[in-house]
């Protein structure tokens, strides 16, 4: 069950919702369902849009229910079905809502913040497995397992490990290697030639990325290499429900007060197909992922490298997350400090004309890259599907669903 928009130009969560289907399908009866658009057919599972009057008879059809995104606010039934419930938490949305809102009056952000954790709070009650995307995540969503009474004498003593409870399921990339069809940037790109040396942001533009410094850093960059050519992947989200951000907006202002738009910094209007993405993709030199030193950014996973690394690209990306650290360990580029303009510059030359050391980066990244694939990173959920079985405190969460409301103490007076 996904919210996103399924069809050829496909974001994160319905692009993630997908591979799982269709590598759950290989060994079950899979359906993909979603409340948004859908026009794509499955490859070996159903996929069908449905309304809401419709999502409890597909949950009722089936034994078990893999949910991503705010689904249990508007279902509280959940709390109570006998299917086996997996929670992706991939996205740590409560603290992405921070940001998403953050130019929003303050009422309204309180009001999505609490929304959020409301969801949050739903769905940690009631999952019978968790799926996250990187240790650091884990981390997280085991201390919001324990404030929530899930980490109790039942989920520990089935296993104390609690992987059976939380386990790592990162963002995957295809097992096959990308395959270009046509030139879709150099030579295709008016005011991009097929000798000009194409920094790729692979994504969308969002509050929490800093697509500010990278502009500036280009405008010091041409200067040592003229043949720079800086290209956003996708500035109009598939999803008509995300609107175009306030960093996305700066950026374009920032990059046409610099003369930079049109020759130095481009911007592809639409979304790439997901199938064809791979045309754009090698037509890089270097992969880009910069952002600003938030909270967000502590427990991010940004899927746009996971498309980095299955072209084989040297990647240049701000330090702070999960990735950075990869990075830094593997080799598989440069890494900066947030918001450092004059290291950001230093990364990209390096990357653009030292051959030998974007050689060395292109080879780790292809070495990374075979452990970042669909069927590797997916297999514990594979596994998991098996043999489906309830949460070891499902007792606990039916009885609690069932429970009158325990009456709150009054509130103590501050002496």
């Amino acid at each position: 069950m996904t919210l996103d928009t399924i069809t050829d130009r496909m974001a994160g969560p319905a692009i993630r919702a997908w591979e799982i289907s269709r590598a759950l399908a290989t060994e079950h009866d899979v359906r993909l369902v979603t409340f948004g658009r859908c026009t794509r057919s499955g490859e070996g599972f159903d996929v069908r849009q449905i309304g809401v009057g419709d999502f409890r008879a597909e949950v009722e059809a089936s034994d078990v229910v893999v949910i991503q995104g705010f689904v249990f606010n508007a279902f509280p039934w959940l709390q109570t079905c006998e299917q086996v419930l997996v929670v992706d938490l991939y996205d740590p949305f409560q603290l992405e809502t921070l940001e998403v809102d953050r130019y929003k009056p303050e009422a309204a952000r309180n009001q999505a913040l609490a929304f959020a954790l409301g969801e949050l709070s739903d769905q940690v009650r009631r999952g019978d497995l968790f799926l996250c995307a990187s240790r650091r995540q884990r981390d997280l969503w085991i201390g919001q397992l324990a404030a929530a009474g899930r980490i109790n004498p039942d989920t520990y003593d089935a296993d104390p490990s609690l992987r059976s409870l939380i386990t790592i399921v990162p963002f995957g990339t295809a097992p096959e290697p990308p395959v270009q069809a046509r030139r879709a940037i150099k030579g295709t790109v008016r005011g991009i030639g097929v000798d000009d040396k194409v920094v790729l942001w692979g994504g969308g533009v969002y509050n929490w990325f800093d697509p500010l410094s990278l502009v500036r850093a280009v405008d010091r960059l041409k200067e040592t290499v003229p043949e720079v050519r800086l290209f956003f992947l996708g500035m109009k989200h598939p999803n008509p429900d995300v609107p175009e951000m306030a960093v996305a907006t700066r950026c374009r202002e920032l990059s046409d007060e610099l003369g930079l738009t049109g020759r130095h910094v481009f911007f592809n209007e639409d979304w790439v197909p997901y199938e064809s993405r791979a045309d754009h993709l090698l037509d890089a030199d270097v992969g880009v992922s910069c952002h600003f030193p938030h909270v967000e950014t502590e427990f991010s996973f940004r899927t746009r490298i996971l498309d980095y690394l299955w072209a084989g690209l040297p990647i240049v990306a701000t330090q702070g997350d999960s990735f950075a650290e990869l990075i830094e360990a593997r080799g598989l580029g440069r890494t900066v400090p947030a918001e450092d303009v004059d290291a950001l510059v230093e990364a990209l030359e390096a990357m653009l004309t030292d051959e030998r050391a974007r050689g060395a980066a292109r080879a780790a990244v292809r070495e990374v890259a075979a452990g970042f694939t669909w069927p590797v990173v997916l297999e514990p959920l594979v596994q998991f599907c098996r043999e489906p079985r309830r949460a070891a405190d499902a007792h606990r969460l039916t009885a609690a669903a069932h429970a009158a409301p325990v009456p709150r103490p009054p509130r103590l007076q501050q002496v």
